[in-house]
């Protein structure tokens, strides 16, 4: 079943203004069995304060239950029981249950969720209670009040507000809603714009964001900035009238450079990107693992093949021939990874920092870790020839490729050597260096032999297949963009991806088998309408797709198969990524489409991933490892933490591309009125988005610019057609276009076509008409990009 995005919705009783009534369902779940005059017993009483935390002092009790004389003085021992016993504490004058809002709060909003909408969680949390619960911000859509008089409240990222808590009708979100009552302290934190002079000295601040406003900065608080500089300011002063004032802090770089542009996309997104002292000085103060509970594996020549530039390692692979009689063929693999959860303990200041940035952002130019350097590059990486703490897994295969047992082990290790995939892919095909010569027979075939035994059980599995090449971004050391390429796709790359899939797998299976709560990476199935979608544009390709809900990777395969070596197969391939779901983070397990699995659990890179330092843990706890092993607090809160990892593996992957795009536009402002070859990547009412190959570069034609025909979209064919001349373009079509404008700071290109249109299929009424050229190159400006398909 398609997991509906997580909601914000208001409770029941909110919407309604009235209380709960016996035999309704007032939670969301299941009715509460609600005799009226009758003092319900305890767990009734304390699912409904947890459910309705607005109605939770003794007199709303009493009332919601219907409860008198006698029953009220019951009521009254029996909260205080409660009370003491710890199932219930004071706010003022209400009862929460411990770990519960009160119906007032003071929230800090901190993030979005993945449809834009505020997520705030409570300004005050006991350190001792786990990760605090996230709040659903809902902002009024009318510019009135609560009373209809004034304005009602309106905050943004970063805001402290004072909140009405309610609880959600809808168990697949944040536990909470809220409605702002008022705005506390409108953020302070330093904000990103272009500098700009202004005449007689000073000047002003030019904001980024589409929202963004406009300051002035005074002489004296302009620092060292230089016209066209990025800056990062403070708010110096907000007054009532003209525009507020700001201070600069600091000069981030040039907008003519492209170091410049990723700090764009951290502060568009609210990316976390400084790490605060405590946690610094937490980070310093940690010392080396010892051996307790664990096994002394550094004779085990384990290596790491990683990016040449790669600055951490979390992972290290072994492979041998299983010596068992028993599985004559089989092969023993040996994952290893930096035991992160040995350093990063729940709830200490590098926990708390770690869950807020969710994992690492990769840009071209930088990286923003999910831990300090002192934990991602030195104690938790593993270097070569250093002692390293690990947790192990060690899986035996048949000469099928079959996993037919695994075995967790937290260990003591020492990489035998830190190779490159080029490096060991070049040793594999008879060129090694120095370095890999002397592990080429011990090391290097023996885990390469295994890697094809294991491929062998991965194409029976047949996993979605898909033909998407990622283009990679590599810059000068003064900033600009040296080259856009396509890395070879290498057996290097591969072997490592299948073992630690394989080794994700095995973490999901014992935590199952242990019934240990843990977080799944999980990713359902497409749509019954995006199969639709698929079928109906397939269809114009003559390549049939079943109908049917029950679809599996290996149909999409045969699609993909059938497109091989066409005209339509760069059309095919995107269409049947667009039409997939997109993987996400949760408790409930309902396995993973794209790779074909019932059973898979990110745990192979907790240096740079939150939910992957969670399965250590589980693993730590569940296994009886020692020290740093999952909390109940945890436990009770892996809901609320896949909500937001997932909320900001999106961000860290919305920021890239976005850095990505504003970096091509800034590589290609130089050329515009250049011709170059391109093709249609998407196709929409409003014009064409067409791919620069070269470049990676993502561009609008606005239907306006196509011609002086009535263009047609044809959203079955994927096509916009001219209504008199039947020529138009389609999804996939190669063109030659022109750049006509760019715009670095948005990412936008705006391109206009050069290549004519080629015989359409003939449009019906049912698709809808694009509307009437005006003839007027310059009146669209770039527009945004189309979805890269995964939803």
């Amino acid at each position: 079943m398609t997991r509906e995005p997580r909601g914000r919705h208001s409770s029941p009783e909110h919407r309604s203004g009235k209380g709960p009534r016996a035999g309704k369902d007032v939670s969301g779940v299941e009715p509460l069995n609600i005799v009226h005059g009758v003092l319900p017993p305890r767990d009734v009483i304390l699912r409904f304060i947890a459910d309705h935390p607005q109605q939770a002092s003794k007199r709303e009790l009493a009332k919601a239950f219907g409860l008198k004389g006698d029953e009220r003085i019951a009521l009254k021992h029996l909260l205080r029981d409660l009370e003491q016993e710890g199932m219930l504490q004071k706010s003022r004058k209400s009862l929460i249950r411990p770990g519960a809002l009160p119906p007032i709060t003071v929230l800090d909003i901190t993030t979005r969720d993945k449809d834009g909408e505020l997520i705030g969680r409570p300004a005050e949390w006991p350190e001792d209670a786990g990760v605090a619960p996230a709040v659903a911000i809902r902002q009024s859509s009318s510019p009135a009040g609560r009373n209809g008089k004034g304005k009602a409240p309106v905050a943004g990222m970063g805001d402290r507000v004072l909140a009405k808590i309610f609880a959600a009708s809808d168990r697949g979100g944040p536990a909470y809603t809220a409605r702002i009552i008022k705005v506390l302290d409108k953020r302070r934190g330093a904000t990103l714009g272009v500098f700009r002079e202004t005449p007689g000295g000073g000047g002003r601040l030019m904001p980024i964001e589409k929202r963004g406003e406009e300051m002035v900065i005074d002489p004296l608080d302009t620092g060292d900035a230089k016209d066209g500089d990025l800056i990062e300011v403070e708010v110096a002063r907000l007054g009532r009238f003209g525009l507020p004032r700001a201070k600069v802090l600091s000069v981030v770089g040039s907008v003519g450079s492209e170091k410049a542009i990723s700090m764009i996309a951290i502060y568009a997104h609210g990316i976390p990107h400084v790490f605060s002292p405590a946690v610094i000085a937490e980070a310093d103060a940690a010392r080396a693992a010892t051996m307790s509970h664990r096994e002394d594996w550094r004779d085990l020549p384990l290596v790491t093949i990683d990016p040449a530039d790669a600055k951490d390692h979390d992972d290290a692979v072994y492979g041998e021939i299983d010596p068992s009689p028993d599985n004559e063929g089989g092969v023993i693999v040996t994952v290893a990874i930096a035991d992160v959860s040995w350093y990063v303990r729940p709830g200490s200041a590098l926990d708390k920092e770690a869950v807020k940035r969710g994992n690492s952002v990769y840009f071209p130019d930088r990286v923003v870790p999910m831990l300090p350097e002192r934990i991602s590059n030195d104690l938790c990486s593993l270097k070569e020839g250093v002692d390293r703490p690990a947790l192990a897994v060690r899986m035996i295969f048949s000469r099928e490729g079959r996993k037919i047992g695994h075995t967790f082990h937290r260990i003591m290790m020492k990489s035998a050597a830190k190779l490159s995939y080029q490096q060991a892919q070049a040793a594999i095909d008879g060129s090694p260096d120095d370095k890999t010569g002397p592990l080429l027979e011990p090391i290097l075939k023996p885990l390469w032999h295994a890697y094809h035994v294991m491929k062998r059980g991965r194409d029976r599995r047949q996993p979605l297949e898909l033909d998407m090449p990622e283009r990679k971004i590599l810059v000068k050391d003064d900033g600009t963009v040296d080259r856009v390429f396509v890395p070879p796709r290498l057996d290097a790359h591969k072997l490592i991806e299948e073992m630690m899939i394989q080794a994700n797998v095995a973490a999901a299976e014992t935590l199952e088998k242990k019934r240990q709560a843990l977080i799944f990476r999980v990713h359902d199935g497409p749509t019954l309408a995006k199969q639709e979608i698929l079928r109906e544009f397939l269809a114009t390709l003559g390549i049939s797709l079943a109908k049917g809900g029950n679809m599996r990777a290996n149909n999409f395969n045969g699609i993909l198969a059938k497109a091989e070596g066409t005209a339509h197969q760069t059309m095919v391939n995107e269409m049947v990524l667009r039409s997939q779901s997109q993987a996400i983070y949760s408790p409930e397990n309902i396995g993973h489409f794209g790779l074909n699995l019932m059973k898979y659990a990110h745990f192979t890179s907790p240096i740079r991933r939150y939910a992957d330092l969670i399965v250590h843990r589980a693993l730590v706890g569940s296994l009886g490892f020692g020290e740093g092993g999952i909390t109940p607090d945890e436990e009770a809160t892996l809901d609320d933490i896949a909500a937001e990892i997932s909320t900001f593996e999106r961000r860290a992957m919305a920021a890239e591309r976005e850095t990505v795009d504003r970096l091509i536009a800034h590589h290609l402002s130089t050329r515009v009125g250049e011709e170059f070859d391109a093709r249609v990547g998407g196709v929409t009412k409003a014009g064409l988005f067409v791919t620069l190959p070269d470049y990676g570069a993502d561009g609008f034609i606005p239907i306006s610019t196509l011609g002086t025909d009535y263009f047609i979209y044809d959203e079955a064919h994927q096509a916009l057609s001219g209504e008199k001349t039947g020529l138009g373009y389609r999804l996939g079509d190669n063109v030659r276009v022109r750049l006509a404008e760019a715009v670095p700071l948005a990412g936008a290109l705006r391109f206009e076509m050069l290549s004519d249109g080629q015989k359409m299929p003939t449009a019906t009424r049912s698709f809808h008409k694009a509307t009437r050229r005006d003839n007027n190159p310059g009146r669209k400006k770039p527009g945004t990009r189309p979805p890269r398909g995964r939803h």
